[in-house]
């Protein structure tokens, strides 16, 4: 998808990546760690991330690249760690950024807190759909924002995916803006998602992801969003009554790898990776909209939660878009701008 990962740019790019300080150099993996080892060599890449070996991140995404790789017969190969067995989101791109972890599949929040303006990508209704994510990855104004993220921490982005787009559950469906009054709804603990809550008028409720179950059944909070493959991973169908299709955030993933693990790669190896990640970039959506769609007859026909899709999209998404450009700072409403400016 995006430019940086064509194969004829790839030598070029592994000159550009940014050397990390000394002290975070020092801290890379050993060598027997399982890390990037010397140019040219055999090689074992660690991929973390926190989805299950059930959802499409890992089957369509983090595995098809480890078989891509597999497949290339490069002197390479990815060990993929599922359900955040590395460490939490925060955890692993610190771990990624001193060399502990050489990949990571990541949303893009989580890298807003080592380079802000990522986090822009988790805006609400800053793209229309997984198609729109696409474009604006292949564009030079994601190519500005992802260099800026390589020269601040060193760490390589080698493509990015849409997961699904993000809904609304509760007890009570909601069709409007009006109707998050009163309801305490859980939003993750990141500025941008936040903001978020704000913007689309609802009263953000902080809950970590493996609390979010019991908070449900307990009454903690009233309501929550995520895309629907994490709602069906979680099984909250059975702690709440209505999905409301919101749409209201594209799910991104990015792929990642440390400045030091990817300069450490052959250019055949770079290529091979950057092959394999796009191969996933083309699976995941694909996958993802099937399970969206498996799920959701699952849910009709159960009756385990009622499908709410005569939402006012247009309300909350023109409310959003006002709420961000006027709280915005400059840097992120450039970035807001360049995502907007690929919609169709």
């Amino acid at each position: 998808m995006m430019a940086p990962r064509t194969k004829g740019r790839s030598a070029a790019l592994a000159a550009c990546v940014v050397a990390l300080p000394m002290f975070l150099a020092a801290c890379g993996g050993d060598d027997e760690g399982g890390g990037a080892g010397e140019s040219g060599g055999d090689v074992t890449l660690q991929l973390a991330h926190s989805y299950t070996e059930d959802q499409p991140q890992h089957r369509c995404g983090a595995q098809v690249i480890a078989d891509e790789v597999e497949k290339a017969d490069v002197g390479m190969s990815i060990e993929v760690f599922s359900s955040s067995q590395l460490g939490a989101d925060a955890d692993r791109i610190a771990s990624v950024v001193s060399g502990d972890i050489d990949m990571d599949i990541q949303g893009a929040s989580a890298l807003g807190a080592v380079y802000e303006q990522v986090s822009v990508l988790d805006a609400a209704y800053a793209f229309d759909d997984s198609d729109h994510l696409a474009r604006y990855f292949d564009g030079d104004a994601a190519g500005e924002l992802l260099q800026g993220f390589e020269d601040e921490t060193g760490v390589h982005t080698l493509g990015a995916w849409s997961a699904g787009m993000r809904e609304f559950t509760a007890n009570e469906p909601i069709r409007e803006p009006g109707d998050l009054d009163g309801l305490r709804m859980r939003f993750p603990n990141s500025p941008q998602f936040l903001m978020n809550a704000k913007a689309l008028g609802a009263d953000a409720t902080e809950v970590a992801y493996e609390e979010l179950f019991l908070a449900l059944q307990q009454g903690t909070v009233d309501g929550q969003e995520n895309p629907i493959t994490n709602i069906a991973a979680s099984s909250l169908q059975d702690v709440q009554d209505y999905i409301s299709m919101s749409d209201h955030q594209a799910n991104s993933n990015l792929v990642i790898i440390g400045g030091d693990s990817w300069s450490g790669l052959s250019s055949e190896q770079q290529d091979a990776l950057a092959a394999a990640v796009e191969t996933a970039e083309e699976k995941v959506p694909e996958c993802v909209a099937e399970d969206e769609e498996a799920t959701i007859a699952e849910w009709e026909e159960s009756g385990d939660m009622e499908v709410v899709d005569d939402v006012d999209v247009e309300a909350f998404r023109s409310q959003a878009d006002d709420y961000l450009r006027d709280n915005f700072d400059e840097e992120q409403l450039a970035v807001y701008e360049g995502i907007r400016g690929e919609a169709e």
